[in-house]
């Protein structure tokens, strides 16, 4: 008796000893673990658009602490010998609270209920008040097509090209969608590097913004926006709704629940559902989304030559989307003989309302008194539409 006894405790011993996790990591763990603490650094200290960075940074840590994957993720079939990352996503077993939250990006369901939440935030007075802002917001895609050529031309077939390219439009949701109907097995890579460029729009944009504009650019005065009609902000959704949806059926789920939200906003008929839109239901699913998508970046999967060209490809990418839309609203600054402050263009990317907060930001260094904030938020909303449709184009297209 006492003999089995001893026994059954050294078995128990043993199997404690192996399950613990510092026996079962790799080194692709702990470097993923290291670049998890930069990022809650950058979101907690920085600021860095905490609200999507810390959720990404959270799952990002928590996936990677050896041995947690398949509490939090699930198991592999018996006698499946391949990676985890590689397993389709239906056949995990002995499903986590990872898996279950990952559902909604992997069924596309995230996506346009961001938009939702979106739509019910956004005032497109700015944009209706000055319908030139969209010029910009096209411009501001210049990134997405670029990159798509570089893409085929680095030997990624169209779809997955097209996928990456879209990292250029700055919107993690729009990214999700295009990249799961497109490359789903890429999904992971390109949201990650989607919403972590989002979160790092600060550190990115503005070394291009005073590289590309002039001390006296900077410091120009827009004039006021017009005032803009309840009827013109309820007729605008519902238009735009229509018009896009004629020509590109493959935008309607994003840009329809957009506008959707944006009804819900300017109607003023239905003030629970809009206030749910914007603050309950799109505070939800920020978490869900921003930590399942860090849930994905799994270090052998992560450290990789082929995650690593999509990293670079997707900055890229974004790098000329601000480009492109400060070189539109450069022409029009020349055009319109000085009415125009440049700094507006780099808003024409679709991170809503960060990327409106750095035109004004860049603009006070040069003159504290000077306001854009309101001048960028045309282009910045333009931006949503215009990635919205450019994610259209490329699911058309491919």
């Amino acid at each position: 008796m006492q003999t089995n006894l001893l026994i059954d405790f050294g078995e128990i011993f043993s199997n404690l000893w192996q399950s613990m996790g510092f026996m079962q990591g790799s080194w692709q763990n702990y470097v993923m673990l290291l670049i998890s603490f930069l990022l809650m650094y950058l979101a907690i200290v920085k600021k860095y658009e905490p609200m999507l960075l810390l959720p990404i940074a959270f799952g990002m840590f928590l996936i990677n602490i050896p041995g947690a994957e398949k509490i939090l993720w699930g198991t592999a079939p018996e006698g499946y010998t391949g990676s985890m990352n590689d397993l389709p996503y239906d056949q995990v077993e002995n499903r986590g609270l990872l898996w279950y939250l990952y559902f909604g990006v992997d069924k596309v369901i995230y996506p346009p209920l961001i938009f939702l939440g979106i739509g019910a935030m956004t005032d497109f007075g700015p944009l209706i008040a000055n319908p030139k802002s969209m010029l910009i917001g096209a411009g501001a895609q210049l990134g997405i097509f670029i990159a798509l050529f570089g893409g085929i031309l680095l030997g990624f077939t169209g779809a997955e090209a097209a996928a990456i390219a879209i990292i250029g439009g700055a919107d993690g949701p729009t990214a999700i969608y295009v990249s799961k109907m497109l490359a789903e097995h890429l999904v992971p890579t390109i949201a990650i590097a989607a919403y972590s460029y989002m979160a790092l729009i600060p550190a990115i944009q503005k070394p291009v913004m005073r590289l590309l504009t002039t001390p006296k650019e900077r410091a120009i005065r827009m004039k006021p926006l017009r005032q803009v009609s309840k009827l013109e902000k309820i007729i605008f959704p519902v238009a735009v709704t229509l018009v896009v949806g004629l020509l590109l059926p493959d935008a309607i789920p994003l840009l329809g629940m957009l506008m959707l939200g944006n009804l819900f906003r300017e109607s003023g008929v239905v003030e629970r559902l809009s206030s749910q839109a914007q603050n309950g239901l799109i505070n939800t699913i920020t978490i869900f989304l921003g930590v399942a998508v860090g849930c994905k970046a799994k270090g052998e999967m992560f450290l990789s030559g082929q995650t690593l060209g999509i990293l670079a490809m997707g900055i890229v990418a974004f790098y000329l989307g601000t480009v492109g839309g400060l070189l539109v609203a450069k022409v029009m600054c020349k055009l319109s003989k000085g009415k125009i402050n440049p700094l507006i263009g780099s808003a024409g990317v679709s991170a809503v309302p960060m990327a409106a907060r750095i035109s004004e930001d860049v603009g006070r260094e040069t003159d504290p008194s000077n306001h854009l904030l309101m001048h960028a938020m045309g282009p910045n909303v333009a931006g949503v539409i215009g990635s919205a449709i450019a994610a259209g184009i490329l699911l058309a297209c491919f």
